[in-house]
């Protein structure tokens, strides 16, 4: 594998349940808290509370294998209204409210035209054999066919990715992690895109403990999932 790599995470739905309980002006726990101060909160932690595991998984698996490039961040999350974002970038709670007003759609210049911008950019300053893995869906086209016009064959995701529902593929990054076992990578240009379901992984239990910093998880456990 290169060793000059870096992530693109996709997206958490900031519209929902979790979203309200960060818009509602009488949340007591401390994220919603801090998310009010000026100096908001990063939007990686954010998006790991909207969308519990997988969004975590995805996080913690780009920041421990990202290679470390000057003048670049390894972790980037792609949102709807500004591009791409270094996972650590601090956001307000007024940023996170627009970006629930713009959905991710391909054809929507709001989400294509700074997503293009970023990426773009990011393509200038990579070094040549930087490689750029995408952690998210790769079986519709809203990510793909704006990346693939910029990075071309640079662009890839984990095979092991195919068929897996988010759940399991959050659970996989967080045991890739724990046994720092970084995934195969195979390039998005040509390749199979769908699959069957792969076995369901071994339980870990402090695994599939809900994440983010909230009062409690949400009917039906983890919490919306949302990411693709």
């Amino acid at each position: 594998m290169p060793s000059n790599r870096l992530f693109l995470l996709s997206p958490a739905r900031c519209r929902g349940k979790r979203a309200g309980m960060l818009f509602n002006e009488r949340a007591s726990f401390e994220l919603a808290q801090r998310l009010r101060q000026p100096g908001g909160v990063a939007v990686g932690e954010i998006f790991s509370f909207l969308s519990g595991l997988y969004f975590r998984g995805k996080l913690a698996y780009a920041t421990t294998f990202a290679a470390s490039l000057e003048g670049l961040a390894g972790a980037y999350a792609i949102t709807s209204n500004r591009g791409l974002l270094p996972v650590q970038t601090a956001i307000t709670l007024e940023e996170l409210r627009a970006f629930g007003d713009v959905d991710i759609e391909s054809q929507d210049a709001r989400y294509r035209a700074p997503l293009l911008r970023d990426a773009r950019e990011l393509m200038g300053k990579m070094p040549a054999d930087c490689q750029v893995v995408l952690l998210g869906s790769v079986a519709s086209g809203k990510y793909v066919d704006l990346l693939l016009d910029v990075f071309g064959n640079r662009l890839h995701f984990p095979a092991d990715f195919v068929g897996r529902g988010d759940m399991s593929r959050g659970g996989l990054m967080l045991r890739c992690v724990e046994d720092r076992r970084e995934l195969e990578y195979i390039p998005v240009i040509d390749a199979k895109r769908h699959g069957a379901r792969p076995p369901k992984l071994a339980p870990r239990p402090h695994i599939a403990s809900v994440s983010g910093n909230a009062p409690g998880p949400l009917p039906g456990g983890e919490g919306e999932i949302h990411c693709s």
